[in-house]
């Protein structure tokens, strides 16, 4: 008898397949799927860190630059203290002194004839520039150890009352105040009509110029006394948490922060693309357009502790770090450089240099007789700066060679500014000096 075929068998064995190719090709999509969706999110963790596709910088914004006086904390756009343009050297010559009621740690700002410069009696000063006479004063609820802003028109300085002040240049009239809660002694940056600058409550404010509301924050880990500066669309700031930190200027955020493990007290000199940092023993170049990699900060602390151990190759260098140059350990430096025709003016305990940055050779070093807090004011023939000693000193910038010195009657920790041949500068004696 014939065998029969199982047709029913042979039509479930055909639809079992016909079910497994169908789970087979699901599978697959569902694969493909998933490393689709990953290789987007990949590309996406790309574009939104390592990228300014997705959150691009503004690349002509920069700290608003004004010509000639000199309007800002450290002269300019980029925090250089150098008026090199400036050929008129003051021999030292006392042309007018103003009184304040308290010691002066703050720094001069110089525009249109008019010279602003906080005291820690609680004042904010304009004085004629020509003759010392007050135009007016402001009084804030605690010593006022900010330096001055002074952008189209408008006054921008901190207090230690915790709030950051606009005013009008030409009459002290309060425009407005924006409230930081702890002593705002960072010296405002400002770009594009936005106001940046940091306070002892953690953090750095971008406040915008015409109401003086916030626009965003960024909190670090302690104090910013260090003053911001803004270029080619990114602004950097250091801070005494041991960071050095790089924004996109527009809306706050991260695009590098550099461990340096030491506060940060001094500002940033931008020269070239690249920032130059003081901390304690050391000047340190960092590339202000570099990005941290995913996570860095967080994975190379581990990273290092398995190259201790011989477990891990040795790790990256720390993205943005160029070079560093060590001022001796140990050495205390509160001094913000000052940079001019490829050399950067630095202070370092009691010394202040002269460095030649593409060969990082020592020009020449001059000591003063105690610690230097005071930034250098740089000229085409001269630098000045202030000391715990009480001197303003004027040096021959190619040679360090003193030209003169003026004792007043305690300590300088304001930075000098020079305008037109006049050296202004405060001393902790409360007196404001102007040499011609």
């Amino acid at each position: 008898m014939p065998e029969m075929f199982d047709i029913e068998g042979i039509v479930r064995r055909e639809d079992l397949d016909r079910r497994h190719q169908a789970i087979v090709k699901r599978r697959r999509i569902i694969i493909f799927s998933i490393i689709g969706v990953i290789a987007l999110f990949v590309l996406f963790l790309v574009l939104y860190h390592f990228t300014n596709i997705m959150f691009g910088v503004s690349k002509g914004l920069e700290s608003a630059p004004q010509n000639g006086d000199w309007p800002v904390f450290r002269y300019d756009q980029a925090n250089t203290g150098s008026a090199g343009s400036e050929d008129i050297s003051p021999n030292g010559t006392l042309k007018w002194s103003f009184s304040a009621g308290d010691a002066i740690h703050s720094s001069p700002a110089v525009v249109n004839g008019v010279v602003y410069f906080g005291s820690r009696d609680h004042y904010l000063y304009a004085l004629d520039a020509e003759t010392g006479q007050q135009i007016w004063s402001f009084e804030t609820g605690s010593w006022v150890e900010s330096s001055p802003a002074v952008v189209d028109g408008v006054v921008y300085c901190g207090s230690n009352d915790g709030n950051l002040y606009a005013l009008d240049a030409a009459t002290g009239t309060e425009l407005w105040r924006f409230y930081a809660k702890y002593p705002v002694r960072s010296s405002p940056a400002v770009a594009d009509g936005i106001v940046y600058v940091g306070s002892d409550d953690y953090h750095l404010y971008a406040v915008d110029t015409r109401t003086g509301k916030e626009v965003w924050n960024l909190q670090a880990e302690n104090f910013v006394i260090s003053s911001p500066v803004v270029t080619d669309g990114i602004v950097v700031v250091g801070s005494m948490d041991g960071a050095f930190y790089a924004l996109n200027a527009e809306n706050g955020r991260h695009r590098l922060e550099f461990q340096l493990g030491i506060a940060i007290v001094s500002s940033p000199a931008i020269y070239d693309g690249t920032a130059y940092v003081t901390t304690a023993g050391h000047l340190i170049a960092i590339d202000t357009k570099a990005r941290n990699w995913l996570l860095e900060n967080k994975l190379s602390v581990y990273w290092r502790v398995l190259y201790v151990y011989g477990i891990a190759p040795k790790p990256p260098v720390p993205s943005g770090f160029l070079w560093s140059y060590s001022l001796g350990f140990g050495k205390k430096v509160s001094s913000s450089p000052a940079i001019l025709d490829g050399n950067i003016y630095l202070a370092s305990d009691n010394i202040i240099m002269s460095m030649h940055l593409e060969e990082r050779q020592v020009n020449w070093q001059f000591p003063a007789s105690d610690w230097i807090v005071s930034s250098p004011a740089v000229t085409s023939t001269a630098v000045y700066f202030g000391s715990y000693d009480g001197h303003l000193y004027a040096l021959d910038r190619a040679t360090g060679a003193r030209l003169w010195d003026y004792q007043t009657g305690d300590r300088i920790t304001s930075s000098p500014a020079v305008v037109d041949g006049v050296v202004y500068v405060g001393s902790e004696d409360g007196v404001f000096y102007a040499f011609k």
